[in-house]
């Protein structure tokens, strides 16, 4: 099979990485790719957002599957593109896409099917807004409806953090379009949780759990970012959690939009937060979640392939999927000044000294190749986050102690990245 993967950060490069593993598999293209990917796939120059480009090349050069790595070219249609031409393509159609591109629309359909998640209203003024958030006078999390690359969210504690957010949003137009509406829900105390499941639009073949890390700084400070870190599993999640979780969350939503006349098919990614109440969703994504990509398909030993050609074949009723048992962490390095104004075209050294580290895979995000005036080529930071690197580990705690020694070899200037990745684990797990 001739493979193409779709985008360029982190999950994509974790993609390929899995992708090329397959034996089915002859050859691997990425579109646009990034330097890491390059490695192991054929670049090929064509934004993941030019749906029309990306089809014409895949039917040019007879792609037996397609795999869409970002949210953007779902919301775009390019499931329903391909289709339309014959060509198959793994990710949901622009319809079920919505349950990403639109907050509130997503809200509606929980709403609608008794999924449980937090009370919400929604405003297409900002005055009217600003005027619920005075009275409401308790915390409260601001979105912006539409897609803001993990960035439209804002969990504000004070009144003075309300306004701000919804004057960026609203007036200062800071999402453009996607700020028009604003969604804004009671803010839910309690852990988060990310539950991955692939879906062939009538059943689920659940992935491993994880957890990732949104926040800036340490201690979960700062503003949210496209994700600082994962790993996996997450103690939090136990087998019966996650059997509640499935079934009052995740097959409802499945059914509901099949109902909905929005079959869906590919992946989807539950955010919940789990509270004294149990399980509510914070969000749905309809593609896999960054970085907790990184640090779950390490983990997995089965084909990726295989298992979604089965749900593009609605044959996931009786598929079996198999975990390596060990943890896996992904700490992300990002570029200074991430999530706001950062430079680019950082020289990133290390690299090299990482390649065959037993347990340790270094996902390139944000990077590209350069050519130096002595026709050698390096590699420098092209992007917010750069880097994700993951490590294997028989515990939570050797998985961080291997990420954490393997993150000393990198260097770039002004490169960051949060130092507790995986500690929030900890405490569940029981000493062997």
């Amino acid at each position: 099979m001739k493979v193409l993967v779709i985008g360029s950060g982190g999950r994509e490069h974790a993609l390929v990485w899995k992708i090329a593993q397959s034996p089915l598999v002859k050859r691997v293209y990425c579109a646009p790719g990034n330097a890491g990917i390059s490695e192991l796939a054929e670049i090929v120059p064509i934004a993941a957002d030019d749906i029309t480009g990306l089809a014409d090349f895949s039917e040019r050069e007879k792609i037996d599957l397609t795999v869409v790595g970002p949210e953007a070219p779902l919301a775009l249609g390019i499931v329903d593109l391909f289709r339309s031409k014959n060509m198959k393509i793994f990710g949901p159609g622009k319809s079920a896409s919505r349950l990403e591109s639109s907050k509130v629309f997503a809200k509606n359909i929980m709403k609608k099917y008794g999924v449980p998640t937090a009370d919400f209203r929604v405003f297409l003024d900002k005055d009217k807004t600003l005027d619920f958030v005075r009275k409401a006078q308790r915390p409260l999390v601001i979105k912006a409806d539409g897609l803001c690359a993990g960035k439209g969210v804002f969990v504000c504690a004070t009144l003075e953090e309300q306004e701000n957010a919804i004057i960026a949003i609203m007036q200062e137009g800071v999402f453009g379009a996607a700020g028009r509406t604003v969604l804004i829900e009671e803010r839910l105390e309690g852990e988060e949780a990310s539950i991955i499941v692939v879906s062939d639009g009538e059943h689920v073949l659940a992935l491993a759990s994880s957890q990732d890390y949104k926040r800036i700084f340490d201690f979960d400070r700062g503003p949210n970012t496209g994700g600082m870190g994962a790993y996996s599993p997450a103690p939090l999640v136990t087998q019966e959690m996650f059997a509640g979780i499935e079934r009052k969350i995740i097959i409802p939503m499945i059914q509901g939009m099949k109902q909905e006349g929005a079959p869906f098919c590919g992946v989807l990614y539950a955010g919940v937060m789990i509270d004294a109440e149990g399980p509510k969703v914070l969000e749905f994504n309809v593609r896999l979640g960054d970085p907790e990509t990184q640090a779950i398909l390490p983990r997995l030993k089965s084909d990726i392939v295989e298992m979604m050609l089965k749900a593009l074949d609605k044959g996931l009723s009786k598929a079996t999927v198999e975990w390596d048992e060990r943890a896996c962490v992904c700490v992300v390095v990002a570029a200074g000044g991430y999530p706001g104004a950062y430079e680019k075209g950082k020289e990133i050294v290390g690299l090299p000294e990482l390649k065959d580290r037993e347990d340790v895979v270094v996902f390139h995000a944000g990077t590209k190749k350069l050519k130096t005036q002595n026709s050698k080529f390096i590699t420098v930071t092209n992007g917010g986050r750069v880097l994700g690197v993951t490590a294997l580990g028989d515990s939570i705690q050797a998985a961080i102690g291997t990420v954490y020694s393997a993150l000393e070899k990198i260097n770039f200037e002004a490169m960051y990245y949060r130092k507790d990745i995986g500690k929030r684990a900890l405490p569940r797990v029981v000493p062997s």
